[in-house]
């Protein structure tokens, strides 16, 4: 169980994370959803210890990592962020095999155990076939399923993906939520993501998190948390909801239309 104990978090007098508290059971995939700048990116890295809380505490199998180095906290929870475009000049399989750095000592070869991870990990992202090209000669979407792979050779409890799906076609973008959910599926890792597409967050979600202003507003599954209301205090916008496959999806219908008396105040500039 990874659990969030009155978190506090400030980057400047106006905004951050005022004691927040969370629970993320083990086996579950739960995306983090919410207007820009509501905290999403800013709790994520919170829990992979990238920044230190002001307050509060992160809880993993009974421990506070906050305190933890580096390397420990490596062997448990690992995390992808939105961007990574360093290492291009590495082959597939050079980048994956990073993965299993946290599991070895300094210089020491990789053990048997470590290749057949190596292997498992490739395959599992659909990467297997380009493990000795380049990371530059890829698409988007493969270089991306690459990047999954080594985060996946690190054989964590906890899989942490800020905007797995960011700049990437559609084709693309549900290739990597398949990974996803296979991940989740056969090997039964708890995996944390940022969405901004909120379809494809309760298609492939167990269970969502609304940010808004560094503060969850709601908590549930897709269904309890999809709702015309949550979309127009939450993002401003009207819709309507329907069931796809047994999943709620929206469909939205205008931005929440402003009184008469605020569009009029504004003036219309001369020609």
């Amino acid at each position: 169980m990874l659990t969030v104990k009155d978190l506090t978090y400030r980057h400047s007098k106006r905004f951050g994370i005022d004691k927040l508290n969370l629970e993320f059971p083990k086996g579950e995939v739960i995306s983090i959803i919410g207007p820009n700048g509501s905290g999403k990116s800013t709790l994520l890295r919170l829990i992979a210890a990238l920044l230190r809380p002001e307050k509060g505490a992160i809880i993993l199998d009974g421990k506070n990592i906050v305190s933890s180095n580096r390397k420990a906290i490596a062997r448990q929870l690992t995390m992808l962020p939105q961007t990574h475009d360093s290492a291009l000049d590495f082959t597939v399989r050079e980048l994956v095999e990073f993965g299993r750095k946290p599991h070895k000592r300094k210089f020491a070869p990789f053990s048997r155990e470590d290749k057949a991870i190596i292997d498992w990990a490739l395959a599992l992202a659909n990467v297997k076939k380009y493990e000795h090209r380049p990371l530059f000669s890829l698409s988007g979407g493969e270089r991306q399923r690459a990047w999954i792979a080594m985060v996946l050779a690190q054989r964590t409890d906890y899989l942490l993906l800020d905007e797995p799906t960011t700049f990437l076609d559609i084709v693309h973008q549900l290739e990597i939520l398949e990974v996803i959910h296979a991940i989740n599926q056969q090997d039964n890792r708890t995996v944390i993501m940022v969405l901004h597409d909120l379809n494809q967050a309760a298609q492939y979600s167990d269970r969502l998190i609304v940010m808004k202003d560094g503060a969850v507003y709601q908590q549930g599954s897709p269904e309890e948390v999809f709702s015309e209301r949550m979309f127009a205090e939450v993002f401003g916008i009207a819709v309507s909801i329907h069931e796809m496959d047994g999943k709620p999806m929206f469909v939205p219908k205008r931005l929440k239309r402003r009184g008469k008396e605020e569009c009029t105040s504004l003036p219309i500039p001369s020609a």
